[in-house]
């Protein structure tokens, strides 16, 4: 069966996969660091050399203004120092892809500027030709430049992981046993201990409020735009904001075990995880790489061979081929959109496990909701109110049941209970065994009862909404006042108020969308009919979901599977993308390719558009890596020449740079559709 995880990392305590991180990260500003130094150093340089350049005099109309005796031999200073320093990253490079037997981007680059170096200092140590020192030095100028926005544009796309490792303070008020009060570093804490967090302040671990009522800013952890509210027993998630009250936690998990850890161990490894688009875009560089290497050799060979150009001309335009088909932009059309796609999901609560299953996702033609707590909240609520005493109104009706269930603890009066505008005091009330209860309120003797009261104590109802109301598999209890029939309340598991709106927007993507459910063929069609499915299969047991995906998928279709529970698992794991949702801070769910924080059906539609986005920006990429290089090469290799169209190495260089901006530019612009 499928699922096979990645593991970028491999911490051997609880803060080594951080520091690990960091250094990743650190490594990456530093290689920024170092490109914008070259680049700002060799572009100084390449000044002088301009302005000693004759052809450069020449274009400007004024030829030998800078001209004096020895000046080639200070050009060739500069430019050797432009070609060692500035071209260094380019010739190791080079070096690595050599002894790796896997020529690629460096091998063009270092291939063409060392053919230029060599070829211009054997010109001014006595052999006929032209020299290449300011095509040379703008072209490693252009190069540093690229690389330089390049790796910005991949530290950019890192920054939201920065972010949230930094959501974590750094210290804690940790309560002693004596009650006192004392800063700690928050690296200290451990499991059990107890933390005072003010208003304003970050959790410092995930853990449990012991003591106050607050809200919470989850925003950067969950993607949960409005604060949540936080009583005793609830859940504190580390790095969340805390709003208005002072709480007291007890920290659960530290290091490597907390939420935001979890989350960016999950980016981190699908980040580094292989793309099978990056396959595709592999297998193009390599066969562009062999392209620029044969064509270069080519067009040198014919224009100096079969013209009267000469080998000055024809070394140019050999140098401009392999230039401007250089792979540069294929190396980064896809791990970009992979970094930035990654981020924008885990900052929105979506979490990828599995990169390849993401990808996958774009396919999906079928998706199947489990019911209870992905479809519905798995709590009872009102549905319908039908009145037969029109002296009362809906509201009274449910007031008055309320003010008599709220003494009991079954879910069917808590679902009464929570939705009563108002509670009175009941006197006398006293519980019917399995038949509901009684008490009087507000001057009137209430009753609160199950259909089987009704049956003993010979009420006949006939009622057309009642019979309806029970076909639909909902529950109803009936209302007594003052011993008559007053009126009825149906209940039902309260479908989530997105579902509709999810289905909604995937169904318009063209997916087909049904529905797994352990309760009757009443109740399914029901929640199916209200929401808008496609199918549903009622009456299945934990142990046959599995199943039921299987006989879908043999219909020939792709499957997701999105479910809350463990229940759900077998049939995450049978799908084509199994997703998890509503999966709170537990970011372990190893049955799952995709986790989403929140119970909010609304993000398994964002997660599979943003899969399709994400793939439309890299073939976007892809295209233009690739696509620029049908009119490039011809007319760097002088297909236009009979035109006047002719490509110098250093305009080759601004082709080959742009197509990367480009490229980096284009993955920006990936958003996630809300």
């Amino acid at each position: 069966m499928k699922k096979t995880h990645s593991h970028y990392m491999n911490p051997s305590n609880e803060h080594s996969a951080e520091h690990h991180g960091n250094m990743h990260h650190a490594d990456h500003a530093m290689m920024v660091k170092d490109f914008q130094v070259r680049f700002w150093v060799s572009l100084a340089l390449t000044v002088p050399v301009l302005l000693l350049s004759p052809m450069i005099q020449e274009f400007f109309g004024v030829p030998g203004i800078f001209s004096f005796k020895g000046d080639t031999y200070v050009v060739f200073c500069f430019a050797s120092i432009i070609y060692l320093y500035g071209g260094r990253p380019f010739l190791k490079g080079l070096w690595q892809e050599v002894n790796q037997k896997q020529p690629g981007m460096m091998t063009l680059i270092g291939v063409a500027i060392t053919a230029a170096y060599v070829y211009s200092s054997f010109v001014v140590f006595g052999l006929q030709g032209n020299v290449f020192f300011w095509e040379l030095a703008t072209l490693i100028d252009i190069m540093l430049f690229g690389h330089w926005i390049e790796m910005k544009s991949v530290i950019g796309a890192g920054k939201a992981l920065e972010q949230l490792a930094s959501l974590i303070p750094d210290v804690a008020h940790k309560v002693e046993k004596d009650g006192s009060i004392e800063d700690v570093s928050t690296h200290t804490l451990k499991k059990g201990d107890k933390c005072l967090v003010k208003p304003g302040e970050k959790v410092p671990g995930d853990g449990v409020i012991l003591k106050g009522i607050t809200s919470m800013n989850e925003s950067m952890l969950t993607g949960e735009s409005k604060p949540v509210s936080k009583h005793v027993g609830d859940k504190a998630i580390g790095g969340a904001i805390n709003g208005e009250g002072s709480i007291i936690i007890e920290i659960q998990k530290t290091g490597e075990e907390t939420f935001i850890f979890g989350v960016i161990k999950l980016v981190r490894d699908a980040q580094a995880s292989k793309s099978k688009t990056q396959d595709i875009a592999n297998r193009a560089a390599v066969g562009l790489t062999i392209i620029a290497l044969g064509g270069g050799a080519l067009t040198f060979s014919i224009w100096l061979f079969a013209t009267s150009f000469g080998l000055s001309f024809a070394m140019e335009r050999a140098v401009t081929v392999m230039v401007i088909a250089c792979p540069h932009a294929l190396g980064l059309a896809i791990p970009l959109v992979v970094a930035v796609s990654t981020s924008i999901a885990a900052t929105h609560g979506l979490l990828i496990r599995n990169r390849t299953a993401f990808e996958q996702a774009r396919n999906i033609q079928a998706i199947i909701f489990d019911k209870t707590g992905t479809l519905t909240k798995g709590e009872f609520g009102i549905t319908d109110v039908v009145i037969f005493d029109k002296t009362y109104s809906e509201t009274d009706l449910v007031n008055l049941a309320g003010s008599i269930e709220k003494y009991s603890e079954h879910p069917i009066a808590k679902g009464i209970v929570n939705e009563a505008k108002h509670l009175w005091e009941a006197e006398n009330f006293h519980a019917l065994s399995g038949k509901g209860a009684e008490g009087d309120v507000q001057g009137k003797s209430i009753k609160v009862v199950s259909p089987g009261y009704l049956r003993e104590a010979k009420i006949n109802v006939n009622n057309p909404a009642i019979e309806e109301l029970k076909a639909q598999g909902k529950t109803v209890i009936f209302v007594l006042i003052n011993g008559s029939l007053a009126g009825a309340i149906a209940l039902a598991d309260i479908i989530r108020p997105e579902a509709k709106k999810a289905v909604s927007l995937l169904k318009g993507m063209g997916i087909r969308c049904m529905m797994l459910t352990g309760d009757n063929a009443q109740v399914a069609k029901w929640v199916a009919d209200k929401i808008g499915l496609d199918e549903y299969f009622a009456e299945v047991l934990p142990d046959q979901k599995a199943e039921k995906i299987k006989e879908v998928q043999s219909r020939g279709l792709i499957v997701a599977m999105t479910g809350d529970g463990i229940n759900d698992a077998p049939a995450l794991a049978q799908a084509d993308v199994g997703i998890a949702i509503g999966a709170g801070t537990d970011v372990a769910i190893e049955t799952a390719d995709i986790i989403l924080v929140k119970s909010n059906p609304m993000d398994v539609a964002s997660i599979l558009g943003l899969a399709r986005s994400t793939y439309q920006k890299m073939i976007q990429n892809l295209l233009w890596a690739t696509g620029y290089n049908i009119f490039a090469i011809p007319a760097a290799a002088g297909a236009f020449y009979a035109w006047g169209i002719v490509l110098t190495p250093a305009l080759g260089a601004v082709f080959m740079s742009l197509s990367t901006i480009i490229c980096a530019v284009n993955s920006k612009f990936l958003r996630l559709k809300e």
